[in-house]
This record gives C-alpha cells, sequence and structure tokens, in this order.
C-alpha cells in the first residue's frame, strides 16, 4: 500500500498573500481521494519530530531562535514567512513525515509525503520558505539509525536545492544531484555533487534529454541504496516563478521516468512535493496529483 504522508493545517493563519502556494496540501488529498487514486487509509499524521532528531542536522542555536520565537527581522525577511509557534510545529510534523515516509520506503518500495522538499534551509539557518531541511534531516537519521548506507537525492525542483548542498558538502554517504533553471533562485548558488543549470524556455524534450542521460549513470556510479526524490512542480511553463516551460504531460513523465528506474533497480525511493506556484491553482494540483498517480500505477 501506498503510505502518503499529510499534516495539520495552518494555511488559514497565515496572512492573505501567503495562502494561496500553501492551500495546494490541503487540496491535493481531497482531490486524490475524490477521483479515486488513493483511499482515506493510505494517509498517516506524523507526530512532531523531537528535537535531539533534527540536531543531527541543524544547530542548537538555529533551532533554539526558532522554537523561542527569537528569530530577528532580517532572518524571517529571508524566510519569507511571518513567524509563529504553529508554523515552527508544522514544520517538524513535516520532517518527521519525511522520515517516516523513508522507513515506509525501505519496506514497501516507495512512499510520499504530501509536503515537504524544504531544500533550501541550512544547518544554521532558513530561508525561501524554508524552516527545516526535512529531506537532510530524514537522511542523517536513516544513517545515524544504520537503515542505508549510500543516499541519492534527486533534486528537480526548478530551484537550485542549496541548502542541501551545503549541508552534505562534507558527506560522502549522501550525494546530491540538483537539475533546476540556472537563472532562478537562489542567485548564489551552493555546489552540489551533481548541479545541472538549465536554460529558460527549456521543454519537455530537452528536459527528458538531460534527465535520462543523467540518472542511470549516477545510480550506475553512486551505487544508492535509498533515493529521496524532489518533486518539485514548479517547472512547468505557467509557473510564475519557475522560468521553464515543461507541460503537465512532461512534468509526468518526468516523475515516471524517475520512479520507474528506482523501481527497475529495486532502489527504495521516498518523494517529497517541493514548489509549484502556478497562476491556476488547478495546474498546481493537476501537476502534483500525477505525481501520486504515477507511484499508485507503478507500485501498486
Amino acid at each position: 500500500m501506498l503510505k502518503i504522508a499529510c499534516h495539520p493545517i495552518y494555511t488559514y493563519t497565515l496572512p492573505e498573500g501567503h495562502r494561496f502556494p500553501m492551500v495546494k496540501y490541503e487540496l491535493l488529498p481531497e482531490q486524490l481521494l475524490y477521483e479515486g487514486t488513493v483511499v482515506n487509509e493510505q494517509f498517516f499524521q506524523p507526530e512532531a519530530l523531537d528535537d535531539a532528531s533534527i540536531l543531527l542536522t541543524h544547530t542548537f542555536d538555529y533551532l533554539h531562535k526558532l522554537n523561542h520565537q527569537l528569530l530577528d527581522r532580517k532572518e524571517i525577511r529571508n524566510i519569507g514567512f511571518p513567524m509563529s509557534e504553529i508554523l515552527v510545529r508544522r514544520g517538524k510534523h513535516i520532517a518527521n513525515g519525511t522520515y517516516t515516509c523513508a522507513k515506509f520506503a525501505i519496506k514497501n518500495g516507495i512512499a510520499m509525503n504530501i509536503a515537504g522538499g524544504t531544500h533550501h534551509s541550512f544547518a544554521d539557518r532558513g530561508e525561501g520558505f524554508c524552516l527545516f531541511n526535512d529531506i537532510a534531516i530524514a537522511s542523517n537519521l536513516l544513517l545515524n539509525d544504520g537503515l542505508v548506507e549510500k543516499i541519492l537525492i534527486v533534486d528537480l525542483d526548478v530551484h537550485q536545492g542549496n541548502g542541501t548542498a551545503r549541508i552534505f558538502e562534507n558527506e560522502p554517504r549522501v550525494f546530491t544531484f540538483s537539475m533546476h533553471g540556472d537563472k532562478n533562485y537562489p542567485v548564489r548558488k551552493e555546489k552540489s555533487d551533481l548541479d545541472v543549470g538549465l536554460p529558460d524556455k527549456t521543454n519537455d524534450a530537452q528536459y527528458l534529454l538531460h534527465l535520462t542521460n543523467i540518472l542511470p549513470r549516477l545510480i550506475d556510479e553512486v551505487r544508492p541504496d535509498f533515493i529521496f526524490y524532489l518533486s518539485g512542480v514548479d517547472v512547468l511553463e505557467s509557473d510564475k516563478l519557475g522560468r521553464l516551460s515543461l507541460t503537465k504531460q512532461g512534468c509526468k513523465n518526468r516523475d515516471l521516468y524517475v520512479l520507474s528506474t528506482a523501481k527497475s533497480h529495486n532502489i527504495p525511493v521516498a518523494v517529497c512535493m517541493g514548489g509549484g506556484y502556478s497562476h491556476k491553482l488547478k495546474d498546481i494540483i493537476e501537476a502534483h496529483a500525477n505525481t501520486f498517480r504515477v507511484a499508485q500505477e507503478l507500485y501498486f
């Protein structure tokens, strides 16, 4: 059974300007249930992750500031959300969701987080709407618990996974691969183990050509026994922040290729949603829903 992490709702605690891109976390489960792709029993709500586990990735000073609402104005501005205890608590639920998904994936081949993919969070700070780096936290926990030996992070959000790259720059057990818009945020890129910067207007065929040339080689060279896949849909042509030109079908084909490659190599994969900022909410929901449809059809 495909297990899916969902999380406490907090959209309506945000100011009006922040609600639109976040409402997808409420609507996506509803869409998947309505169309019959999944059933209620597939969803689980993880508890908030404990601070000791978070400290395997984030610094004590940063976590202390979050817990006690002590970030200064510049730190809050870099994150992009008005801070609250609810926001911090939800971030801990999301991080545990990704870790729990990873453990489900080891058993079932795949599991998925409705949220997650907060790859702009560094060990000592947040930015780009990211408080905790859930994939980094889950990776460190898997390694610390002896559940895996080598992790490949496949980050296909349109923005470089800069926080993830920095966190793992000296960790040989985690290979970071980010394929992103070359001229997009962040302006100052970090150095992943492999970065592929794509030009503006990259289309379906060009995007998939890069991916199909890279991913099999990476698996052969890295030999991972676990994959985290960040499946951001901000690669869509309709995305107001993306600058690439993928169609919804191209985005679906991307997901199918990544997941079928992982499955054919018998590598468990945990999937996080990442970004999506199209002007039309239905485009965001449809593109994200495709990721779940592909997973359900391919694995179950």
